[in-house]
């Protein structure tokens, strides 16, 4: 659940509710109580949001991006 507050909060609050991982941000200015607990309630609750996290979380792990970063980082680097 993203509730941004600057910035590249609310684009990562998009992507996550795109992919259906997580719901839409929420602004803080219309946060209130009743809202939080019902996407609390929600993210909780939903099955196939949990799965579509779980298997999103597993494709991450797979990548092994510090390895990725690292190499691209040399790509850089004078000769």
């Amino acid at each position: 659940m993203t509730i941004p507050y600057g910035t590249d909060q609310p684009f990562w609050g998009k992507r996550a509710a795109k992919l259906g991982v997580g719901l839409s941000p929420i602004s803080p200015t219309k946060l209130t109580v009743d809202g939080l607990a019902a996407a609390i309630r929600t993210m909780n609750t939903d099955e196939n949001m949990k799965a579509r996290a779980y298997a999103l979380r597993e494709k991450i792990y797979s990548e092994d991006g510090v390895k990725k970063a690292v190499e691209i980082f040399h790509q850089y680097l004078p000769s």
